[in-house]
């Protein structure tokens, strides 16, 4: 399995971006798939996740608190893709964004290369 992270770059305080997160290869379900990033000189923290085929039928999200509906999560069968969509954008989401898969089923964990934001006041 390999994560493919994409979409990063450049944008002002209160654009938006769109990140995708490319999986290939086969994950079972149930999983769980997060947005992770990590800005320099801070841990990494999680910006949301998706839980798919667990106990909760379909999927359930959910985001740290700092998103505060800015961000949206999803996830598209067709592309076997992972998209974050990021609104009203602050100079503090400048961070490295990583995507990762944890497949509970086999209990691996894959992750992508990141992808760099910057924000600009």
């Amino acid at each position: 399995v390999q994560l493919q992270a994409s979409g990063g770059g450049f944008v002002r305080a209160g654009g938006s971006l769109r990140l995708s997160c490319a999986v290939s290869g086969t994950i079972f379900s149930p999983n769980v798939m997060y947005w992770h990033r990590q800005a320099p000189g801070k841990q990494r923290e999680m910006v949301g996740r998706i839980v798919r085929g667990g106990s909760t039928p379909g999927e359930s999200i959910d985001y740290g608190d700092f998103v505060q509906g800015r961000f949206i999560i999803s996830w598209e069968n067709a592309k076997n893709t992972m998209y974050l969509q990021m609104n009203s954008l602050k100079p503090e989401d400048t961070a490295v964004y990583y995507c990762q898969v944890h497949d509970l089923r086999n209990l691996r964990q894959y992750w992508g290369q990141g992808t760099l934001v910057t924000v600009s006041s």
